[in-house]
């Protein structure tokens, strides 16, 4: 069974770049649609982004399109989130999930609720 294994948390200035990683281990990331989603404290929750099993296909979210950019290492079995100019309204816990209900199959809507392993979470801080 997938499980997925986060980076450790991260502290960058305003404006500043950051890259996140989530390792698939059991089995390879190639197979599921995975997804970034941030837990903001007083903001409402947000997919930040979400790749296609093949990596071939990537959605943003308006807010982060221009500056952050999703890929898929399949050498690796991993996916990362590259960050940049980040904002202190960024600070939060970023989660990454793989859709393993639904083997091969690219959710668009990058639904979180679709997803069923999730990592254990990575604290972004952003700050002066």
């Amino acid at each position: 069974q997938l499980q997925l294994v986060q980076s450790g948390g991260v502290t960058v200035q305003v404006g500043g770049a950051a890259r996140l990683s989530c390792t698939g281990s059991a089995q390879q990331l190639s197979l599921y649609s995975v997804l970034w989603f941030r837990q903001v404290p007083g903001k409402e929750h947000e997919t930040v982004s979400c790749i296609s099993p093949s990596g071939s296909l990537t959605l943003y979210a308006e807010s982060v399109k221009g500056r952050f950019t999703i890929s898929k290492d399949s050498a690796e079995n991993a996916v990362y989130l590259e960050m940049s100019d980040l904002r202190p309204e960024e600070t939060g816990v970023y989660f990454c999930a793989a859709d393993t209900r639904r083997p091969g199959y690219w959710d668009n809507g990058c639904s979180p609720s679709e997803y069923t392993t999730w990592g254990q979470g990575t604290q972004v801080t952003v700050g002066s």
